[in-house]
């Protein structure tokens, strides 16, 4: 993917809780966002709103670039988006990225993951279906 093409602007919402796109792994971003007190719940811990946050600006990023590289730019517009809370997010960097596991004409399917230390340790999962119009 071309350093144009990986230029991700985030969205107005992402900013103020002070998502980043971290790194990319091939096509996709992965989203990074600092513990602080803008994010936090009770003492210690990510506030869900804001895990929820990353999450979701995770998998519209992800689809994004994809249709970006089809040269595609439809709105966005989600049907449905379900979080499981795995565990509680601490005060620490957490990161998100996507897979998208359906891309039609009109309809996305995708899943996110956040983590923490362990990748393989989520600390949270979404799976977004998301309308092209």
């Amino acid at each position: 993917m071309s350093d144009a093409a990986r230029k991700l602007d985030l969205p107005a919402y992402a900013r103020s809780l002070g998502i980043t796109v971290h790194e990319w792994e091939g096509e996709a971003p992965v989203l990074t966002l600092d513990y602080g007190s803008n994010v936090e719940g009770r003492p210690g811990h990510f506030h869900g709103g804001a895990t929820a946050g990353l999450l979701e600006n995770a998998g519209y990023a992800a689809l994004r670039a994809r249709l970006h590289l089809e040269g595609r730019e439809p709105q966005l517009k989600p049907i449905n988006i379900t979080v499981q809370y795995l565990a509680g997010g601490k005060s620490k960097t957490a990161f998100a990225t996507a897979r998208i596991t359906r891309l039609g004409r009109r309809n996305a399917n995708v899943s996110v993951e956040a983590w923490q230390d362990d990748r393989s340790r989520p600390i949270a999962t979404a799976i977004m279906n998301i309308l092209m119009a």
